[in-house]
């Protein structure tokens, strides 16, 4: 199966990952064909036009898009994800900030020149860095999500002159629990799973191993409102990422031990959690990081991808936490 292949278990994934409802995403591919929904942030959009460019880094190119007015925000998603599903988010956060979202390397529109190989955590915070230095206007606040947050904490473990403060979503550190051998040895039979029976059977067992397998809709809920053309690229583009992802960003992200000693030091790291997530194994992983870095955490509303399903909300809190940390 090539990266691009469709597959309905990778597309049910994405669209849990996207906000795309996973309905519109079972046996076929989606097109942006779909009927637009622009909803209330229209005005954002024409006001604060997106401007999207492209950073050569050491082996590979960083996709990134840039709106807004004000200190800088960078926003670093999870996964197989990009910076697309951070497009509600940021347009309830661009009358306060230079909000910058980015495709992590190997993601979607951020290329790399050789073969894929192992993710690499610290190659991803070095990324992060080159591309606030090359904005010139850090300090940056910053906000990862998931996998993403898991770059976030390198991001500013390394390189603390370069972060004003980090709120770190969920991050997946599986290490910092009490006993991670359990976590450790479902995400290896993902992985093992991936190398035996391929993409699809491995996508079923991680979505049932993360939480991510989506609620059968109540008989009497309404109809999903069509999602945008914006939406459904972002989930075709997740679709694509899915191997590049279990195959060689899996494992590395769980097995990332962040520096507890240099994040304490800097006092300048928030862990969020979702209020829906609690039980899940990112809820707890990211509990028992605030716990050894002797924070609160910031509860936010929804779950693992509260962002996209109650954005205004969690804008409005994101900007609490980043500015009186």
């Amino acid at each position: 199966m090539s990266k691009h292949g469709f597959l309905p278990a990778a597309a049910a994934v994405g669209a849990l990952l996207s906000g795309v409802p996973a309905g519109l995403a079972q046996s076929t591919e989606i097109t942006a064909k779909s009927r637009s929904n622009p909803g209330s942030q229209g005005d954002a959009a024409t006001t604060y036009p997106t401007r999207s460019s492209i950073l050569k880094v050491p082996g590979g190119r960083i996709y990134y898009e840039v709106r807004g007015s004000g200190p800088l925000l960078l926003m670093i998603p999870g996964g197989p994800t990009d910076a697309g599903v951070f497009a509600d988010l940021s347009r309830h956060l661009v009358d306060r900030y230079t909000v910058v979202a980015y495709d992590p390397r190997g993601n979607s529109r951020s290329t790399l020149d050789g073969e894929p190989e192992e993710q690499r955590v610290d190659v991803h915070g070095d990324d992060a860095a080159r591309l606030i230095e090359a904005l010139g206007d850090g300090p940056a606040y910053v906000f990862g999500s998931s996998g993403g947050a898991q770059i976030g904490l390198n991001l500013t473990a390394r390189y603390p002159e370069r972060v004003r403060a980090l709120v770190a979503h969920e991050p997946p550190c599986v290490m910092m629990l009490p006993n991670p051998s359990e976590a450790l040895a479902q995400d290896e039979e993902v992985h093992d799973t991936y190398r035996r029976e391929g993409l699809e059977a491995a996508v079923h067992k991680f979505m049932a191993m993360s939480g991510l397998s989506e609620e059968p809709a109540k008989a009497d809920a309404p109809p999903p409102v069509a999602p945008t053309p914006e939406a459904i690229e972002t989930l075709n583009r997740i679709n694509g990422n899915m191997e590049y992802f279990i195959a060689h960003g899996l494992m590395p992200l769980s097995l990332y031990v962040p520096d507890v000693n240099a994040l304490r030091a800097g006092h300048r790291v928030v862990v969020g959690l979702g209020e829906k997530s609690v039980g899940q194994i990112t809820y707890r992983t990211g509990a028992a990081l605030a716990e050894k870095l002797g924070a609160q955490p910031v509860v936010f509303p929804g779950d693992h991808i509260g962002y996209g399903s109650d954005a205004d909300t969690f804008a409005q809190i994101l900007h609490r936490a980043l500015v009186d940390h």
